[in-house]
């Protein structure tokens, strides 16, 4: 299971995201003022989050790329593909929840990016995080490691 690449990616997506949540909390209304151990469930709650969306973008990369290991060595439009879906699935949950269904509101911290006002901080993190997961993935995973022939999906 460990040699799986989405368990490298869960772990990873889940430690980045975790941090990155604690880290963007003042952007959010009301955050400041929640509950210790309330702030500590909805953060971890948003990572679990962020994880799936990971999978997600894993998935449909995979799909596109035709092999589970493309991260090995990414060809730009995989990168690309990759970090798309994530931000896009960030801005439709985002939209959804801060305009439409009001789960959450942004404090005025947060700097908005037209055209649907999301939240720069959770954009930046569906850049920089991933990147870093990639990073992280293609290098726990050993050198000696021979791509298969075969990789279905």
């Amino acid at each position: 299971m460990t040699r799986l690449p989405e368990f490298s990616l869960i772990i990873f997506s889940f430690l980045l995201h975790f941090v990155w949540e604690f880290w963007q909390a003042p952007t959010y209304a009301g955050m400041a003022e929640m509950n210790h151990w309330d702030g500590i469930k909805l953060c971890t709650s948003a990572t679990f989050g962020d994880v799936g969306f990971a999978l997600t973008a894993f998935w449909i990369t995979s799909a596109a790329a035709r092999t589970r290991q493309w991260f090995r060595r990414p060809a730009a439009w995989q990168t690309v593909l990759f970090l798309g879906v994530g931000i896009a699935l960030t801005v439709g949950f985002e939209y959804y929840y801060t305009g439409v269904s009001l789960r959450w509101t942004y404090s005025e911290l947060m700097p908005l990016v037209p055209p649907f006002q999301t939240g720069l901080s959770p954009l930046l993190q569906w850049i920089f995080i991933p990147l870093a997961v990639l990073w992280f993935m293609r290098r726990q995973t050993p050198a000696s490691a021979q791509q298969p022939k075969t990789d279905p999906l």
